[in-house]
């Protein structure tokens, strides 16, 4: 997966990383595409969906584990191994959703109320799009 802009996502209650090379979809289009057409992701690697409190995986070919964030960066929601071909119900109070590879909830031990932390030029990324 190419990288535009570094994404690095840790879970700060359970002292993991989820994301260290990732990006963000902060455009409609960007958001529409998210992980369409990508064969493969790498433990580390994933996709932050801004503005969004559900997604669909149309298109896929990989399996997901899906994320769904408040605006305080709890985890609201968490659907591991989101199949392709499905649509994620949406949350409410969610304002992001993370994408991330299949065996990232089980590897970072993460549950719906862990508090997130992201890191680096996604901060001033998610602060634009979401004003």
């Amino acid at each position: 997966m190419k990288n535009k802009q570094t994404l690095w996502v840790d879970n700060v209650t359970r002292q993991t990383t989820l994301i260290n090379q990732g990006r963000v979809a902060n455009t409609f289009w960007a958001r529409f595409k998210g992980l369409m057409g990508v064969p493969h992701l790498a433990p580390g690697e994933g996709l932050l969906i801004t503005a969004s409190n559900g997604i669909h995986t149309h298109f896929m070919v990989i399996p997901i584990d899906v994320f769904y964030v408040n605006a305080e960066d709890v985890v609201m929601d968490i659907d591991v191994a989101m199949a392709p071909w499905r649509i994620g119900r949406p949350r409410r109070g969610v304002r992001y959703v993370i994408e991330a590879p299949v065996g990232t909830v089980a590897r970072t031990g993460s549950t719906v109320g862990d508090k997130l932390r992201l890191l680096g030029q996604l901060e001033m990324t998610m602060q634009r799009s979401m004003d």
